[in-house]
């Protein structure tokens, strides 16, 4: 599983931080998500794939 980050189109909402604070981080300086582990664990799917569906902006989705 891979993480893509349009940080583009990226609104700086932070919902997929707190679903998968493991994985995604907020740059505070630029106001965009910022990735912390490009690809997950498969331990992590759950809450990733969370974080993927939470975003308002739709900037995130994932590849396998």
């Amino acid at each position: 599983m891979k993480v893509i980050v349009d940080l583009d189109a990226c609104q700086g909402y932070a919902c997929c931080m707190m679903e998968a604070p493991e994985v995604f981080d907020l740059d505070e300086d630029a106001g965009k998500v910022l990735l912390l582990v490009e690809s997950p664990s498969e331990g992590l799917r759950t809450k990733t794939e969370a974080a993927v569906r939470a975003c308002p902006a739709k900037a995130l989705k994932l590849e396998d």
